[in-house]
């Protein structure tokens, strides 16, 4: 007679959702527009690498109750570009390794999470693992990171020994490559599965002085977390199988509403597939945002800043200028489809990231439909996502059950 199964428990103990709405802004460089580094008034070029700078904004950002920051970063210079090399010199270019400049500012914040931008395709699981693990500690359980993949050549070269085909805007619908793209997004999945075993390879209570209990294993102890917050951004359906398969929060860029709808809908899809219909995972929707007092305000600033730049400039997103109070009606229409949240790109980070903590935060919050103080010390908590159960205590449980 066989034994009977048991249960699979949970690998996550959800609570629910927060009733109110999660706000993120994604920091990169001085703005998410091109123009604006050498042309905006109170934006200077060498801002971005300094750290009173970065403290300031993560001050501003914390000052607003948001619930984390994503550092942009990567292994190439700053480029709007995602799979062909470009060389304007009206641009800055330059930035800091994301996951240094997270460490640095985790003893300068309290509340706000902290979530740098790692390029799985080109950055062994290991280094991800450790770096992460040990923001986690030194922020006291405030760190995430943001999973992204890259199909340029040029970044590739210095950094690894792996050739690439080149790919194009043109290419990415040919069988080549969409052959490409899907496994460069598998290899992703596979490398925050790696991430996360690595996070669970110490028990929570192991001693950092059992080396016999850690070979193999990652060197730093697992995260005060248990595992930091995973994030991606999703545009279409290779993507959204990996936020499916592998992300706590999942970033997409809707045109309108119905495109918002649709997009949650396939990523619920995509999460089913992957065997986690029974987890958490927030969709937030991307926004480049210029914010003015004057709707015109707004609107002329953004075309000024795309004549300097000689293209209209989104990022890949959907671009807002208006009043904060506009783009306080639309975040909530849109929150209607199924979107959790939303990470805001400032425009002009000197700017915007002002009207967004000082403006956008207290008409959500007359509105009731943002929080008024921190609720809870870790990322996690702030998202509303449990404490994963530590993996080989589950395989235990489930050892144990299945031979009684």
């Amino acid at each position: 007679m066989s034994a009977p199964s048991a249960p699979t428990p949970p690998s996550f103990s959800a609570p629910p959702l927060h009733p109110h709405l999660h706000l993120a802004v994604a920091l990169d460089g001085a703005a998410r527009h091109p123009a604006v580094w050498r042309r905006e008034p109170g934006a200077r070029s060498r801002d971005p690498l300094t750290l009173g700078s970065w403290t300031d904004l993560l001050t501003e950002a914390e000052s607003g109750l948001l619930d984390f920051v994503t550092i942009e970063g990567g292994p190439g210079p700053r480029s709007p570009s995602p799979t062909e090399p470009d060389d304007p010199t009206d641009q800055g270019r330059g930035r800091l390794d994301a996951v240094l400049v997270a460490a640095r500012l985790a003893r300068r914040t309290r509340h706000i999470g902290l979530m740098p931008t790692v390029v799985a395709t080109h950055t062994e699981p290991f280094l991800v693992a450790k770096a992460i693990a040990t923001l986690d500690h030194l922020s006291n359980g405030r760190a995430g990171l943001r999973i992204q993949v890259s199909a340029r050549r040029g970044v590739a070269a210095p950094v690894t020994r792996r050739t690439y085909p080149r790919l194009r805007a043109v290419d990415r619908d040919t069988p080549a490559g969409r052959e490409l793209i899907a496994e460069l997004f598998d290899e992703a999945a596979h490398h925050v599965e790696v991430v996360r075993r690595l996070w669970d390879s110490w028990e929570d209570e192991a001693e950092t002085r059992d080396v016999q209990g850690v070979r193999g294993s990652s060197a730093t102890p697992r995260p005060p977390q248990g595992q930091p917050v995973v994030s991606a951004s999703a545009h279409g359906s290779v993507p959204y199988g990996l936020v499916g398969r592998s992300a706590d929060v999942a970033y997409v860029t809707p045109r309108d509403a119905d495109h918002a709808r649709a997009a949650v809908a396939d990523i619920r899809t995509a999460q089913a597939d992957a065997g986690r219909a029974g987890e958490p995972l927030h969709v937030f929707g991307d926004l480049v945002v210029f914010l003015d007092a004057d709707p015109a305000a707004a609107e002329d600033r953004r075309a000024r800043l795309d004549g300097l730049a000689g293209e209209a400039h989104s990022g890949g997103a959907t671009v807002f200028a208006g009043t904060p109070a506009h783009l306080a009606d639309l975040l909530l229409e849109w929150r209607a489809t199924g979107l959790t949240g939303f990470r805001l790109r400032p425009g002009a980070i000197a700017h915007d990231l002002e009207r967004i903590t000082r403006e956008l935060v207290p008409e959500l919050q007359r509105r009731g439909a943002f929080r008024r103080a921190y609720e809870a010390d870790t990322l996690r908590g702030l998202l509303g996502l449990g404490r994963p159960v530590e993996r080989r205590r589950v395989t235990a449980r489930l050892a144990g059950a299945v031979r009684r």
